[in-house]
């Protein structure tokens, strides 16, 4: 199995293939319309208009089991970061990064890249980033700023 095999909720309810991203640099993110890490929003996007071009996409996650801080449903979520963040990258149907209802992406990448934090997600805006080939080359806390991690999406461009 890899990351191609599987298929996610778009935001709209359907289902996408990652194997629509093959060829293509991943940085998937969970993350939260009310968390204190919320406005890296703004970092993700500069990254995304910065490397979209060159092959980067961001594949956006909410996620509400970190204390409540999505608590809207997937349109609200969707208009709060397009209207406050002006995203532009891809945002999926709200999903669990943990316990028995994960989402079954969040599982292949905690399996590939637990780390140091260990398995389970431990908070919003954990960052997984996965070459172009479908590997998980690393796993980013949430502290980690995306501008911190733009030399390592270089690389993999």
């Amino acid at each position: 199995m890899n990351i191609y095999d599987l298929k996610v909720k778009a935001q709209d309810g359907s289902e996408v293939s990652l194997s629509d991203y093959k060829g293509k640099v991943l940085l998937i993110v969970n993350t939260a319309t009310g968390c204190g890490f919320t406005p890296q929003y703004d970092g993700l996007q500069d990254l995304y208009e910065k490397y979209q071009a060159q092959g980067l996409e961001i594949l956006d996650f909410p996620c509400n089991q970190f204390a409540n801080q999505a608590p809207g449903d997937d349109g609200e979520i969707h208009s709060f970061c397009t209207g406050r963040y002006g995203i532009t990258f891809p945002q999926f149907s709200k999903i669990d990064v943990n316990g028995k209802n994960e989402s079954p992406l969040f599982k292949y990448l905690k399996s590939q890249k637990g780390g140091i934090m260990g398995s389970n997600v431990k908070w919003n805006f954990t960052k997984f980033l996965v070459d172009k080939n479908g590997n998980v080359i690393d796993r980013f806390a949430p502290t980690v700023t995306p501008d911190k991690i733009e030399s390592k999406i270089k690389e993999c461009l």
